[in-house]
């Protein structure tokens, strides 16, 4: 028989209201799921019920959906990146710096294992997970519980600088045309697997790394499975140059002349758009384009703001009518200290606290990114939604006092407070502790496997250089 579980009485309900199609909160509620489904948001529930959760010290709120993250290789970065760019880049790290941290397989089942518990602790239940493919990835995702989105990325040519700087194109189109075939074959195994909580995503990498054809070919094969698809755009000032250079039109004006701006897209970062103040463009039409054209946006501003870089301004974006999903892209992967952070450097970007609001945050952070996935019965409590669940504890010391339970949340506990999580009605957090996967076992094979990957910077670097010297220790070793 299905269970059914009641969370009675919870101080605090995060649920969905369709009738104004935003987040509403309900206090001394409850919340009942039978099975993988929700059967009841609101006062009063007098059916039966196989568990009973009491939710007086309880804030419950939808699972946070992830439109953005690299779960299989970005913890190896702890440590090394977090005050890292290429100082004749335009402050991007992409090109010279994290290119020449490389872990093996072993290397990358330690991160995805350690970056999934992280997500989970966080209160995430959906994730967008853009990988390269590696051994065991499905397993993991299997073994972790999540919902995912499988995107394995592809592309036409690879980015090189040989001295720092400029950046190269080593085009193969032949190779970018056998990955994407292989990231096809990948999804619909996804699309098939026996746990019900795998879907599909295309991503061919990035903008400037993929040819006409190839995202072409790319849209046609979405559109015709409905998949979902997701590009790298708008990420950094080399990228804007580069396709400026080669079509004399921003990289988004350019994705919209090909028709790849249309709803079911969704562009990674989109920062770096015609009027931001790094490029002096002289169209100021981005924006509006994503708006017109039903595209959506994953926001990731931690990595961002570590390059002294910030959307201007989130609160910008959705004033435009931009659908937006927040994203963690790199470590820590934390989806509160990413939302927290959304709404704090949007108000920089505004030199106003009014221009961004806490529940404009959560929303693209639940039923924004779930939009973006062409989903309306995730990252949201109303009945029929999926039983993706997270429950807060209100007398966590950081959560207290609680006068608005998502700014103590938010703005204060951060995972600290996240008490059980549930995906499809399964708890996978119980009590603040992962309970499919061993964090600490995979934080120790990191520790290995960072060490091997620091080994063969050298091999990897224009100049030669060694790891302590592209990123060197916050202090100097003393005698």
């Amino acid at each position: 028989m299905t269970k059914t579980t009641c969370i009675r009485n919870a101080a605090w309900v995060a649920a969905w209201d369709e009738g104004v199609r935003t987040h509403v909160y309900l206090k001394d509620a409850d919340v009942v799921f039978t099975g993988n489904t929700i059967d009841f948001v609101g006062k009063g529930y007098d059916a039966g019920a196989n568990e009973e959760i009491d939710g007086s010290n309880l804030f419950v709120m939808p699972g946070l959906v992830n439109l953005h993250c690299h779960p299989y290789n970005q913890p190896l970065f702890k440590g090394f990146r977090e005050e890292l760019a290429s100082k004749k880049l335009f402050m991007s790290a992409l090109y010279d710096c994290t290119a020449v941290y490389r872990t093996d397989d072993e290397g990358r089942q330690a991160c995805a294992e350690y970056a999934l518990s992280e997500l989970l602790l966080s209160g995430v239940t959906t994730i967008t997970d853009l990988s390269f493919s590696y051994p065991g990835w499905f397993d993991w995702l299997d073994k972790s519980g999540l919902r995912a989105y499988v995107a394995p990325m592809y592309c036409s040519a690879t980015w090189h600088t040989e001295d720092g700087n400029k950046v190269d194109y080593k085009w193969d189109e032949a190779a970018g045309r056998r990955a994407f075939d292989a990231a096809v074959k990948l999804i619909e195994d996804a699309e098939n697997h026996s746990s019900g909580r795998l879907s599909a995503m295309l991503m061919p990498a990035q903008v400037d790394t993929c040819t006409e054809e190839l995202l072409r070919d790319s849209l046609d094969l979405a559109e015709e499975k409905g998949w979902p698809i997701q590009i790298h755009a708008g990420q950094s000032v080399v990228e804007f140059q580069e396709m400026t250079r080669r079509h004399g039109v921003t990289p988004i004006q350019w994705l919209n002349q090909i028709g790849f701006l249309r709803p079911g897209a969704i562009l990674g970062h989109a920062i770096l758009l015609d009027t931001h103040s790094w490029l002096y463009w002289p169209t100021k039409d981005d924006l509006a384009l994503i708006a017109d054209t039903g595209t959506s946006v994953a926001h990731c501003p931690v990595v961002f703001s570590r390059y002294g870089m910030i959307m201007e301004s989130l609160g910008d974006y959705i004033r435009s009518g931009v659908n937006v999903g927040i994203g963690t892209d790199t470590h820590p992967h934390n989806m509160l200290e990413e939302m927290r952070t959304a709404a704090i450097l949007s108000r920089v970007a505004d030199k106003q606290t009014y221009g961004i609001t806490t529940a404009e945050v959560f929303h693209a952070a639940t039923a924004g990114s779930a939009k973006a996935l062409g989903r309306d019965d995730i990252g949201r409590l109303e009945v029929g939604a999926k039983a993706d669940i997270v429950l807060v504890d209100i007398t966590h010391p950081a959560m207290l006092p609680v006068r608005d339970p998502l700014r103590s949340l938010m703005y204060t506990a951060a995972e600290r407070a996240v008490k059980d999580v549930y995906v499809d009605g399964v708890k996978l957090v119980g009590d603040g502790e992962v309970l499919t996967l061993d964090q600490k076992t995979a934080g120790e094979k990191l520790e290995d496997a960072q060490k091997r990957a620091e080994k063969g910077v050298p091999t990897l670097h224009s100049a030669n250089l060694t790891a302590e010297q592209v990123s060197p220790l916050s202090l100097p070793i003393g005698s």
